[in-house]
């Protein structure tokens, strides 16, 4: 991200942004004291997006942001980095968020690499990679596909993307506006043309930063740089319900640098964030517990 943006962001955020109140459905409890695992600077110092492999349990994958290489890094659980796998037939114009879920071939996991970024709003298109999440470091990145979309109402700028585990519609939140939009791109995805993303209203928040999705759907997590939100879905409720009828509740989170990077564990077991190393001297991943 444009590091110009980062003080506006916050500042957006304090003025813009109600203080979070509890729903009543909104009973989880996590860790208030994380489990850090410093991570060597320089191995992953513009983390912008995060998920929990499925294919190889006690790592991450995670991807940084523009200027970097179109690659992810396997990042351990205990902060060591086991290798970095090249992501064909895409470039990283503006990496910002990823997600892990089902696709088009069915009893298969897939990754999801948004290449969403837009800071000066100029990008009449934005791509989301999609691909089988490989079973090893020796499996290479195959079969990538590019969904390629617009927005309905102009370029927007965005940070959070995930897919819904329910549905396999893939959701969008843009960034900068005093109450942020949500977009849906719905399954099944046409790989062949621009899709038209679908303008599903406001949230009232500002400068998201990253989002994250438990496996069965069930727990939705907004992040800021200076909040993680959290938002239950009920039975049979949309994902824009869930985030529009209720305000999130702010769970746990230690302050980071410049926090961008935000996912559940493969278990729902809790929650893990990485920020961006921006001025720090390094950086550490955090494990937020349910308690």
């Amino acid at each position: 991200m444009n590091r110009s943006y980062l003080f506006l962001g916050i500042v957006l955020l304090a003025t813009n942004c109600k203080l979070p109140g509890v729903s009543p459905s909104s009973t989880a409890q996590f860790s208030s004291d994380p489990v850090a695992v410093g991570i060597q600077p320089g191995q992953i110092d513009e983390a912008s997006g995060m998920v929990d492999s499925r294919s190889m349990p006690g790592n991450l994958w995670v991807h940084q942001d523009s200027g970097s290489p179109t690659e992810l890094s396997l990042l351990g659980h205990d902060g060591k980095v086991k290798g970095k796998m090249a992501v064909p037939n895409a470039q990283n114009i503006d990496w910002e968020d990823m997600s892990s879920g089902p696709g088009p071939q069915n009893n298969r996991n897939y990754l999801y690499i948004g290449d969403i970024g837009d800071n000066n709003g100029e990008h009449p298109t934005r791509v989301i990679y999609r691909f089988p999440e490989p079973g090893s470091l020796t499996e290479p990145i195959r079969q990538v596909e590019r969904i390629n979309y617009r927005y309905p109402d102009g370029p927007r700028d965005a940070e959070a993307l995930f897919v819904d585990p329910q549905t396999k519609d893939i959701y969008i939140v843009s960034k900068r506006e005093s109450r942020v939009h949500l977009y849906r791109l719905k399954y099944p995805q046409d790989i062949n043309v621009v899709t038209v993303a679908e303008a599903l209203g406001e949230i009232p928040i500002s400068v998201v930063t990253g989002a994250g999705i438990s496996s069965d759907g069930t727990e939705i997590l907004l992040r800021t740089y200076t909040n993680i939100l959290y938002y239950k879905r009920s039975e049979g409720q949309s994902v824009a319900d869930a985030l529009q009828r209720q305000n999130g509740r702010a769970l746990p989170y230690r302050l980071e640098p410049q926090g961008e990077a935000v996912c559940f564990d493969r278990e729902n077991k809790g929650y893990y964030t990485l920020s961006e190393r921006f001025n720090s001297p390094a950086v550490s991943l955090f494990y937020y517990a349910r308690k």
